[in-house]
């Protein structure tokens, strides 16, 4: 009697091992996704045009650059706002005396021989660009016109926004 439970034992153990081993599977499939979002980053240098002598009645030039790194294929347009400055415009830009009364003039432009004004009325006069990927300097030219000669002695100042619109 032992030696046949001992077998029907056996028996049992191995049909329990054989339906574990053939454990059905299955399977199934899920989707990955992405979206890709239309994204540019900007940043600014500081525009100093230095010390300005009114009395000799010329201009004054001065340069400085925008940063910007927007996604491949993204098309965009950079402007320049009017300024914080008392009556300023995008077309006549005005720095204000920090320690008193007075204010001077100014203009930016996108071009080195300053004919294309750089306003904020897009696509009018912002400056249009197709993103990279890569980051891509565009340089600001800023002149401070003659014909300031009553402007009071003082350091002026004014705060710019640049804005990317895509």
């Amino acid at each position: 009697m032992n030696n046949r439970m001992f077998l029907r034992s056996v028996l049992i153990g191995s049909s329990l091992l054989a339906a574990m081993s053939a454990e059905a599977t299955g399977s199934a499939t899920f989707n990955v996704t992405a979206t890709v979002v239309q994204t540019c980053q900007v940043s600014a240098s500081d525009l100093a045009f230095g010390g300005i002598n009114v009395v000799q009645n010329t201009e004054t030039d001065a340069q400085t650059s925008i940063t910007l790194t927007c996604g491949s294929g993204v098309t965009y347009n950079v402007g320049l706002d009017a300024g914080q400055g008392s009556g300023a415009t995008t077309t006549t830009r005005v720095m204000t005396n920090t320690g008193g009364p007075g204010t001077l003039n100014y203009t930016l432009w996108q071009d080195q021989n300053h004919t294309t004004n750089w306003g904020n009325n897009s696509p009018v006069d912002t400056y249009p660009s197709t993103g990279t990927g890569s980051q891509q300097t565009l340089n600001v030219y800023g002149v401070v016109p003659a014909g300031q000669q009553s402007t009071p002695y003082g350091s002026y100042a004014d705060v710019i926004t640049v804005d990317v619109y895509y």
